[in-house]
């Protein structure tokens, strides 16, 4: 099997879970894709997450600009109309070239795992970020699940 781009959201599992599933899977580093790498599930915020990847062995980046901006999570919160939440996130993606070239680099050069919340990756911002760096000359895209 060539290189894979691996998508994983924490969405109610347990920061324990999370890592076992990552090391079944054979996750080498975790890029966080939340503009705001803040969670109210305990061991999710940037600083115990990376710490708790690091005791397990595994990597941890934080590529705050392949997150999607306050303003469009705001307006979907407000209309929950995902096609133009994705829209106006693929535009902001596009003038990412620089973030998204940083991370085909590190998908290519490791078995790297994209991080974001929601578990359904077809209704979460990583599967574009995913998606885009396949098209940039990444890895083929596997989306994980709790399973």
């Amino acid at each position: 099997m060539g290189k894979t781009l691996f998508t994983f959201g924490y969405e109610g599992l347990t920061l324990e879970r999370f890592i076992r599933r990552l090391e079944a899977a054979g996750v080498e580093t975790v890029l966080d894709v939340r503009e705001l790498p803040l969670s109210h599930k305990p061991g999710f915020s940037k600083t115990a997450l990376a710490e708790a990847l690091r005791k397990a062995g595994l990597a941890y980046a934080h590529l705050p600009a392949l997150g999607c901006p306050k303003p469009i999570r705001q307006r979907y919160k407000a209309d929950g109309d995902w096609p133009a939440y994705m829209r106006a996130f693929k535009m902001h993606l596009a003038r990412q070239k620089e973030a998204l070239g940083d991370l085909v680099s590190r998908a290519n050069g490791t078995r790297a795992c994209l991080l974001c919340f929601e578990a359904d990756f077809k209704r979460c911002h990583r599967s574009a970020v995913a998606e885009a760096a396949r098209r940039a000359g990444g890895p083929a895209v596997v989306h994980l699940s709790a399973q």
